[in-house]
């Protein structure tokens, strides 16, 4: 039997989503912000898109610094992505304080997550305000992957366990094994 649901948490239907940790610059510092609001939206261009409020700190480095990465975390680090999609940048130095490790781009300026297997970095292409919302689009400029989570491209889930959203700030894994026809 089904019932209606609640449309005031009609986003929580869509879950899991795989957790993201987008990092963006100031110039000085790097700032964290975990997204599971995410998804690619073209090929050519090579576009892909994020939703963040515009009451975010993040959101106002995006509109500055015109660029971001988008870093695919594992499951290994769920209590940093916990933390940093629970605090602001604005009242903390979250990538010092949730223990995560920088290292440059190849592309941009803004840095990129270390211990993350898969990267974008991407620069602004446009920002679309839709409610509470703006789908901030970049355009992907370069990829960076961890060789061992991947096999031909795609993500080899026996090395490599994404860290997926629930909602209500519960995470999760997917163990089983891929089958590919």
């Amino acid at each position: 039997m089904k019932k209606n649901g609640n449309i005031k948490k009609f986003y929580q239907y869509a879950f899991p989503m795989q957790a993201a940790i987008l990092t963006v610059s100031d110039g000085e510092k790097t700032n964290p912000i975990t997204v599971a609001w995410h998804t690619p939206i073209s090929k050519k261009p090579a576009l892909y898109a994020v939703s963040i409020s515009p009451l975010r700190y993040s959101h106002k480095l995006i509109m500055d610094s015109k660029e971001f990465v988008i870093n695919f975390a594992p499951f290994e680090l769920v209590e940093k992505v916990h933390f940093c999609g629970t605090h602001s940048g604005r009242n903390t130095d979250k990538t010092k304080d949730a223990g995560l490790n920088l290292v440059k781009s190849e592309k941009i300026k803004t840095k990129c997550i270390k211990e993350c297997f898969a990267h974008l970095e991407c620069k602004l292409y446009e920002i679309i305000n839709l409610g509470d919302h703006d789908l901030i689009v970049g355009e992907v400029v370069n990829t960076i992957i961890d060789e061992k989570a991947f096999r031909e491209d795609v993500l080899d889930n026996t090395k490599m366990k994404p860290c997926y959203y629930l909602g209500s700030n519960t995470y999760t894994k997917i163990d089983k094994q891929q089958k590919k026809f």
